[in-house]
């Protein structure tokens, strides 16, 4: 008791000192999010909050109670996707909003409440110290919209396929033994037989298509199964779920085509660029069909080629164009912004001078994964500048390090392809198919010529 006495009288003659920050929005407010309820703060007293519902009607109501108390700024935390219609509504009023991310706005330890939230990000806001994520112009989030609603379908009919290959094992149909694809030309055309009661292994042998390698009596052989009708029911189902989700990518596919047409054909310079054919490019059966993507991204971008990269495929390109666009490149200011932003920058952590930490912060999005499935596909090329970088990091780090490392180089190329306007033009030049067929013969040619010590003039012939 004496000692905590002695603690409250010298307490008595301490000095309170107060730290002063500068406010940098004097009119703003914050706003908690919820599913069901916003919390809108537009000061820090106990009666500065309020209560709002998520209605139509109640969204008009926060504009209006905005307005009324003077406020042009707003801040608020994206919450899964109950902030959209809110921020749709208080951009279209003339406020200033500012979309943080949820991990920026977190409170110190202790009790948590809706009202206590929604005061913080009032106070953090103030100050200056909440700064807004990235958002896609309204035309690039439309086409958002129409990509990853084909990307959902995808990954609905690849489901559909694992499990139509679970019923076939079931069946002892190896169907997965004899062809290559399962759903090929061979494999769906046996499939929709089976489905329709053709049980007959000879018959559906008959559905060979020639390039398939193996016979029609050894795919007949692989076609003896047990024939139980629940097996048989479930692989009816699963194929009618497979048919389904192709028929609705092929109507994102249009969807994509028509809208990427009408962006392009609005802008006469656009149209009428025009770029080279890349036969050496190849698409694989989930590519975007009726629309030559090549083409259409050369004039979407107003003449940067990308498909010039190596590694870059046309799954790549649609989510570039879906995800950022070309006018988001210019929201940040340099590419190491943009890499920070796509976290693929290591993260570096000081502490007494020295570097306690740098690796990669956790965390992705779409265009990462794409890149870093394109930086992939690039540890398999031979002779490229790409391909020589992404192997000297694989000797030192590994596959995993090489990936990322790669995915950043193709992030910051692609960057200054696109703001500066900059064509690719690596040290180390990819060489197509028939010029590697043409290098071939040369080298072929000079390794005889130094055999034999002859000259190139001798034979009649001139090597550069």
């Amino acid at each position: 008791m004496h000692f905590l006495k002695a603690i409250y009288k010298s307490s008595k003659n301490v000095v309170v000192a107060k730290i002063e920050m500068d406010v940098i929005h004097p009119h703003c407010a914050g706003i908690d999010i919820g599913s069901r309820s916003h919390f809108v703060a537009v000061g820090q007293g106990e009666k500065d909050v309020k209560e709002f519902g998520v209605y139509a009607d109640d969204l008009i109501s926060i504009c209006h109670h905005l307005k009324v108390h003077g406020i042009t700024h707003v801040a608020m935390e994206s919450t899964g996707s109950y902030w959209q219609n809110l921020y749709v509504e208080l951009s279209s009023r003339g406020f200033e909003v500012t979309l943080c991310n949820g991990k920026f706005t977190k409170n110190i330890k202790g009790k948590k409440t809706d009202v206590k939230d929604a005061r913080w990000i009032q106070k953090l806001h103030s100050i200056g110290l909440l700064t807004g994520s990235f958002l896609p112009d309204d035309t690039t989030e439309t086409l958002r919209t129409y990509s990853r609603q084909r990307s959902n379908w995808i990954a609905g009919s690849a489901e559909a396929t694992h499990k139509m290959q679970k019923y076939l094992k079931l069946l002892n149909f190896r169907l997965d033994v004899v062809v290559k694809d399962v759903c090929g030309l061979t494999g769906m055309a046996i499939i929709e037989d089976i489905c329709k009661g053709n049980l007959n292994p000879v018959e559906l042998a008959k559905h060979r298509h020639f390039n398939c390698r193996k016979s029609e009596e050894e795919i007949a052989k692989a076609l003896k199964g047990n024939n139980r009708k629940d097996y048989l029911f479930g692989l009816k189902q699963e194929f009618e779920s497979y048919q389904f989700c192709q028929k609705k990518i092929a109507e994102c596919d249009v969807q994509i085509n028509k809208f990427l047409q009408e962006q392009i054909n609005t802008d006469p310079s656009k149209k009428k660029l025009s770029t080279t054919v890349k036969s050496h490019k190849r698409q694989n059966k989930n590519a975007i069909k009726g629309i030559d993507l090549n083409q259409a991204a050369y004039q979407y971008f107003g003449g940067v080629d990308l498909m010039q990269i190596e590694g870059v495929s046309h799954a790549t390109i649609l989510t570039i164009i879906s995800e950022i666009g070309p006018e988001g490149f210019s929201a940040f200011p340099t590419s190491k912004h943009f890499t920070s932003w796509m976290r693929l920058a290591p993260n570096n952590k000081k502490t007494g001078g020295k570097i306690i930490s740098n690796k990669v912060p956790k965390g992705s999005n779409r265009l990462k994964i794409a890149l870093r499935q394109a930086a992939n596909s690039i540890g398999n090329l031979k002779d490229t500048h790409l391909s020589n970088f992404f192997r000297k990091i694989l000797y030192k780090k590994g596959r995993t390090a090489a990936v990322s490392s790669t995915a950043r180089k193709l992030a910051v190329i692609i960057y200054n392809m696109v703001v500066k306007k900059q064509s690719y033009n690596p040290p180390t030049q990819y060489l197509f198919l028939d010029q590697k067929r043409k290098m071939g013969l040369i080298n072929k040619m000079k390794r005889q010529i130094d055999k034999f010590e002859i000259t190139g003039e001798e034979l009649g012939i001139v090597i550069d």
